[in-house]
């Protein structure tokens, strides 16, 4: 944004960053970006980053660098795995789900299937890692 940030921008400004989107001026609001408003004025506007396609077959390529977003916390976390996801173990899939759900990925758009694709399962899979991890009360 141009110019002096209203303090409600400025607040949220870390979590815009961790979830990769950017506050833009009201006046350059597009349709697909969330009005923020104060005291019943448009302060600013959320610009969400795009959300990558994902089939549920295949890999996703999340960025190299950690630039917030499901694509930053995928990056991290196979950079603590070191390597691709899709070839963890199945214990390391149901691992790398709980720290995914830790984390706080699955709050994100589309999230099971993009985590699906990156772990080179179906959703089906990662509801069932997620539920079994709820049932045996895991956290």
């Amino acid at each position: 944004m141009a110019g002096a940030a209203h303090p409600l921008v400025e607040a949220i400004g870390p979590l815009l960053s961790r979830i990769g989107a950017d506050a833009v001026d009201p006046d350059e609001l597009r349709s697909g970006d969330v009005p923020i408003a104060w005291d019943g004025v448009v302060v600013a506007g959320i610009r969400l980053a795009p959300t990558p396609s994902a089939s549920g077959q295949g890999s996703v390529e999340p960025s190299t660098s950690s630039d917030g977003g499901l694509d930053g916390i995928l990056a991290d976390l196979e950079r603590e795995f070191d390597g691709p996801l899709a070839e963890l173990s199945r214990s390391g899939k149901q691992q790398a789900v709980r720290m995914l759900e830790e984390s706080g990925a699955f709050s994100y758009r589309k999230s099971v299937e993009t985590v699906a694709a990156a772990l080179g399962v179906s959703r089906f899979t990662v509801y069932n890692y997620l539920n079994r991890d709820r049932d045996q009360g895991v956290s």
